[in-house]
């Protein structure tokens, strides 16, 4: 999968799925290039998610949501997903 579509569609189930102010999406495979298990068709993702109904939740309870939504991508095209909640 190409990283755009891939960027487009964790937009689109994370807006679907919850109340958002806004998503920022890093594609940050380039710093694990050296890493042992690096595979170029998986990708490093860095996501800042500003929702007020994803912080009013506990962290850990808000990425096993997150992670449940994204779960085909995990299994497909996302190797690590870095979630930050503002």
């Amino acid at each position: 999968m190409e990283i755009n579509n891939l960027i487009k569609i964790i937009k689109t189930k994370l807006a679907t799925n919850f109340t958002i102010n806004s998503i920022t999406i890093e594609d940050k495979s380039f710093l694990h290039t050296k890493h042992d298990f690096f595979d170029k068709r998986k990708f490093h993702i860095k996501l800042t998610i500003s929702s007020p109904e994803l912080k009013n939740i506990d962290t850990i309870t808000a990425n096993r949501k997150i992670y449940g939504i994204l779960k085909n991508e995990m299994k497909k095209s996302i190797h690590s997903l870095q979630i930050f909640i503002i």
